[in-house]
């Protein structure tokens, strides 16, 4: 999970062409997976490509419909209006400000850990209850889990909260470095700092007994040291020479956990990378230590 979340208010632009897909097949979930055709758009074509995708998404190779995810049912509470949010992907377009952001972070991790870490950004953002919460430890009694906090789809599918929905089946897959970046969704009233769709970035690695035992520590007490030089990096290369500090803090689904503060304009602030050693629950011999979770909006 995330350490803290910024919720800030985006500027969408006109997407400079279309996906469209060929050719179908039914995936696990039901949904129909599709391959790819790009077509550019036309400035006359607009207005219909825009009435068609009111109704028709393509999210991760998945075709969602909008009778997909607004529903007239009772364990429905996703308006109109956060579905015309799914597929905008800002973090995707490499001109806007967020795909800037995210291709800065990638340039950090390629440089300095030789492309170790696998980059994932079009997972698709609707997910089971048990990916964005039972995967990750959320307390069954966790706010977040109301139907105040989350957009449900159904009792069983949400509109993903964090990008951290996707680790548990990516480690699965035997991914051990990675990278995931995505649109996700809160239930916020918008204000000046909060807007119920942003973008996360998280990323993760697992350490092996092999990275510590030369080291003399315990694979906690490494895998902490280790992410935190891996952040330190990270602030320098995106703000320049900073001040900076580590406050130790406390969240349910991790331990330990840490925040990094940042010097910024006379005050310290919450800087972009809450980060924690997390879910050892997962594994008996590995410490899966996430690296960072951070706003995408909050950075910009």
């Amino acid at each position: 999970m995330a350490a803290a979340f910024a919720h800030h208010i985006l500027v969408h632009s006109k997407p400079s062409c279309s996906v469209f897909f060929i050719s179908s097949s039914k995936n696990k979930n039901g949904f129909n997976t599709l391959l790819p055709f790009i077509h550019r758009r036309h400035k006359s074509s607009q207005t219909t490509l825009a009435a068609a995708t009111d109704s028709l998404l393509q999210l991760g190779g998945v075709q969602i419909s909008k009778q997909d995810v607004v529903k007239d049912e009772p364990t429905n509470n996703v308006p109109d209006l956060i579905f015309t949010k799914l597929g905008l992907q800002l973090h995707r377009r490499d001109n806007h400000p967020l795909g800037i952001l995210k291709n800065a972070i990638y340039e950090y991790f390629d440089t300095n850990y030789n492309n170790q870490f696998q980059k994932f950004d079009d997972l698709c953002p609707i997910v089971t209850t048990k990916m964005n919460f039972d995967d990750v430890l959320v307390p069954a009694d966790h706010v977040s889990r109301s139907y105040n906090d989350t957009y449900y789809v159904d009792a069983d599918t949400v509109l993903r909260c964090h990008t951290s929905a996707h680790q548990a089946n990516l480690l699965r897959e035997g991914y051990a470095n990675f990278l995931v970046t995505g649109d996700v969704y809160r239930r916020d009233s918008i204000d000046s700092t909060h807007y119920p769709v942003f973008h996360q970035m998280e990323g993760v690695r697992v350490f092996n007994p092999s990275d510590w035992n030369a080291s003399g520590m315990d694979g906690t007490l490494y895998a902490a040291q280790e992410l935190k030089a891996c952040l330190e990096g990270l602030a320098c290369h995106l703000f320049g020479a900073v001040e900076m500090r580590w406050v130790d803090t406390y969240f349910p689904f991790t331990n330990p956990s840490f925040e990094l503060e940042i010097y910024f304009q006379v005050k310290f602030s919450l800087g972009p990378h809450p980060c924690c050693n997390l879910l050892q629950e997962l594994y008996t011999r590995l410490v899966f230590c996430k690296l960072f979770s951070i706003s995408l909006e909050c950075m910009n």
